[in-house]
């Protein structure tokens, strides 16, 4: 083993020798997409709610240049206090390894990490996509790509709505990543229920999911992500007037102040938080936890899946 090898925390090699199901959790909500203090306390609420749905968090990101699947209180503590925590992507791993940096990592390198560490479902916020002009900026979010390689169940409610939601699902189409709405066959948009698309396949339960990730064992084809998309119910969401009119001024900050890339999505989530004076940090607060509680019943419901061709099965 060299002393770049990822590190599994004490709680995960527990639940991988024991065969209990863990979910894997990323750590840039922690460092980069919510604020101080809510940012340590919701990470702690994370975990604690996949534990009372019966599976084992193994939140994954970086502490010196180690990448750790299984960060304990005190690392989580680290990337929520630091300064300078780097963003890492899964392009960022490997350079921000051997030069001993504290880092956090987004969806992409969630993902990627989990897969490798046979971690099958992994919950987030919303996922990245393809940006508004992509046509003029090429701006994607590398999570889709990683997405179309990766062979984990991903539990979000949608794409960010500060995205262009249509264009990220034609994206992931090409890119062969299975899409299913969790209850609902409208794509949800992060903040608010409905992201105004329509999706082919519907999953009403963690044992339907676990029958998704079985099948794809059995078939042997396929490579991808499974997305299953979680809404809040309408009781819960962001106002929708206030998403809309909230949305376009920050687009437009973006503009006036040459915002673009890996800047972007904790920018408007900022400005987001101000300008609906912390509404919108409370729903991304129930976005997560609704994602983990039910990513963690999924994994409950898959763990007796077989040894997996298309998946990784929860360790």
């Amino acid at each position: 083993m060299t002393d770049f090898a990822i590190r599994y925390g004490e709680h995960v090699t527990r639940a991988r020798r024991d065969g209990r199901p863990l979910v894997a959790l990323e750590s840039t909500i922690i460092s980069h997409g919510l604020p101080h203090p809510d940012n340590l306390r919701v990470a702690r609420e994370i975990e604690q709610t996949v534990r009372d749905n019966g599976a084992v968090p193994a939140t994954i990101g970086m502490i010196g240049g180690e990448l750790v699947v299984g960060l304990d209180d005190d690392q989580i503590q680290h990337l929520a206090l630091a300064e300078g925590v780097a963003k890492l992507s899964v392009r960022d791993l490997a350079v921000a390894a051997a030069r001993r940096a504290d880092g956090a990592t987004t969806v992409a390198a969630t993902s990627a990490v989990a897969a490798a560490a046979e971690i099958g479902v992994f919950a987030t916020g919303g996922l990245g996509g393809v940006h508004r002009e992509a046509s003029v900026t090429f701006d994607e979010s590398a999570d889709l790509g990683t997405l179309a390689r990766t062979p984990i169940v991903v539990v979000c409610a949608g794409v960010k709505s500060i995205l262009d939601v249509g264009a990220t699902l034609e994206r992931l189409e090409t890119l062969g990543v299975a899409v299913a709405g969790y209850g609902t066959k409208r794509f949800p948009g992060f903040f608010i229920t409905d992201g105004g698309f329509d999706i082919d396949w519907q999953l009403d339960s963690p044992d339907q999911v676990a029958d998704v990730i079985r099948a794809r064992a059995d078939q042997g084809v396929g490579a991808g992500a499974l997305i299953v998309a979680n809404p809040l119910p309408t009781d819960e969401q962001l106002d929708p007037a206030l998403h809309d009119r909230t949305l376009a001024e920050g687009l437009e900050l973006l503009a006036k102040e040459h915002i673009t890339g890996k800047a972007v999505t904790p920018f408007l989530l900022s400005h987001f938080h101000e300008s609906t004076e912390g509404q919108s940090l409370a729903v991304n607060v129930r976005i997560i936890l609704r994602n983990s509680a039910l990513a963690a019943r999924i994994a409950v419901a898959s763990t007796a899946a077989p040894a997996p061709l298309g998946f990784a099965a929860p360790a």
